[in-house]
Formats: C-alpha cells, sequence, structure tokens
C-alpha cells in the first residue's frame, strides 16, 4: 500500500461521515466513488514524484478538515468546536 492512501481514504470516509452521520444529509455516492479513483490516482502519481504526491494527500486531507465541502454543511472542525460549545466543555 502506497503512503498517500491512507490519507486519501481518510478525506472520503471523514466527509461522509461529517454529511451524512453528523448532519443528516442523503447520502452522496459521488464521494466515495470519487475517494477510489483519487486513491487510485495518488498511487500512481506517487510512483513519478513520491514526495510531492504525500504532501499533497496530506495536504487535502487538512483541506476537508477545515473548509466545507458542502457550502450548507459546517465542515469537521466547526461541527467539532459547535460540539464542544453545547456539550459545556468550556466552562
Amino acid at each position: 500500500m502506497s503512503k498517500t492512501t491512507g490519507p486519501v481514504l481518510a478525506m472520503g470516509a471523514i466527509t461522509v461521515a461529517n454529511n451524512v452521520v453528523f448532519h443528516d444529509q442523503p447520502m452522496d455516492w459521488r464521494v466515495p466513488i470519487a475517494t477510489g479513483f483519487l486513491a487510485i490516482g495518488f498511487s500512481l502519481g506517487e510512483r513519478v514524484w513520491p514526495q510531492g504526491a504525500e504532501i499533497l494527500a496530506w495536504t487535502g486531507l487538512l483541506t476537508v478538515l477545515l473548509a466545507r465541502v458542502n457550502p450548507k454543511v459546517p465542515s469537521p472542525v466547526e461541527s467539532a468546536v459547535a460540539w464542544y460549545n453545547n456539550s459545556g466543555g468550556s466552562k
């Protein structure tokens, strides 16, 4: 398994979990399909430029955590902060 597979699969899993589990959106099957194609593409790209592909994969994961993929749904970090604030964690 290549070094980029983990971050790429995490991108897809975080996106699906944030949309479907935490915000009750309908399942968008384009996300898992695109994640699979992206994992294959990064695996091939890693053969050409290993360090660059790995940096891009980790940058993509950070972007998925911080940015809104769907403008109507908060990002995972926004969701985590809202959950923390609502659960009484900020006393």
